[in-house]
């Protein structure tokens, strides 16, 4: 398994979780905004700052192995959440269930299992 590959996957998840916690509890307890700007603010500082300082103190290099299909996935789930959140104003557990079923998707196609 490539570094890259670690990176996209179990990195990602481990780092996720306590977003995932801080949601959870968000959205049981009703507060519906509150869940929702976490997890977009939570990827939009990722990208913008951390990505940004990390690059103002040493310039990253983008891995070969990130392919069109890494890049299309990112994209694709930006556009997905942006329908879901704006048809009906809600991301209903249909909805949730299919961004869950791509994310397995896309980490088994990283795994090599699905070409």
């Amino acid at each position: 398994m490539s570094e890259t590959a670690i990176g996209l996957t179990i990195v990602a998840v481990g780092t996720s979780l306590p977003e995932l916690v801080a949601t959870l509890a968000a959205a049981l307890e009703g507060k519906n905004d509150v869940a929702f700007g976490n997890l977009v603010g939570s990827n939009i500082y990722n990208i913008f700052g951390i990505l940004g300082v990390t690059a103002l103190v040493q310039p990253i290099a983008v891995p070969a192995e990130v392919s069109l299909i890494d890049w299309g996935v990112m994209c694709l789930s930006a556009v997905l959440l942006l329908l879901f959140a704006t048809t009906g104003r809600r991301v209903t557990r249909l909805e949730g269930a299919c961004l869950i079923a791509l994310y397995a998707a896309y980490v088994t196609h990283l795994l090599g299992v699905l070409p």
